[in-house]
């Protein structure tokens, strides 16, 4: 979250982050990841370590949540940590931001390609190049395993 902090908005840099939700303490399934959300107008960042000891994520300016279409907003980002920082911004080809539902978490597409996506009990995810961020894959391959996932969002 310190090396993220520089990343994010400038209204949002001096504010405190906690923990919404945690695989090692809530188990690992998206609906209890949507019931641990924080308030909708709060911004949420995405942290995943894959079983392959990479970690990478995304940020959106509004909570995680299910929905029926896409939502959020330019300052949403992807980024990954390999083997330092890398952010991936929007790059205004499409509003593709965030989509969830029950099954599945979405961040970014295009084209039939996912930035970052999640499967609904949180354990295998992949993450391809996509229109919205133009970002690389995240992980060492374009699917992976989840060793942990966090859930921040501002106190």
């Amino acid at each position: 979250v310190p090396q993220l902090g520089p990343q994010l908005p400038p209204r949002l840099t001096q504010q405190p982050w906690h923990l919404l939700y945690s695989t090692g303490r809530d188990g690992f399934s998206l609906r209890t990841l949507y019931r641990s959300g924080a308030r909708p107008d709060s911004p949420a960042l995405l942290l995943i370590r894959d079983t392959e000891a990479q970690a990478f994520g995304a940020f959106s300016a509004s909570a995680i949540r299910s929905s029926s279409g896409f939502y959020g907003t330019g300052e949403t980002f992807l980024f990954s940590f390999r083997p330092e920082l890398k952010v991936f911004r929007w790059t205004g080809r499409n509003d593709f931001f965030v989509k969830g539902d029950v099954n599945l978490l979405m961040v970014g597409a295009g084209s039939g390609r996912f930035g970052l996506w999640l499967d609904g009990d949180l354990h295998h995810g992949g993450s391809q190049p996509c229109e919205t961020f133009d970002n690389e894959t995240l992980s060492h391959r374009e699917e992976f395993c989840v060793q942990d996932l966090e859930l921040w969002g501002l106190a």
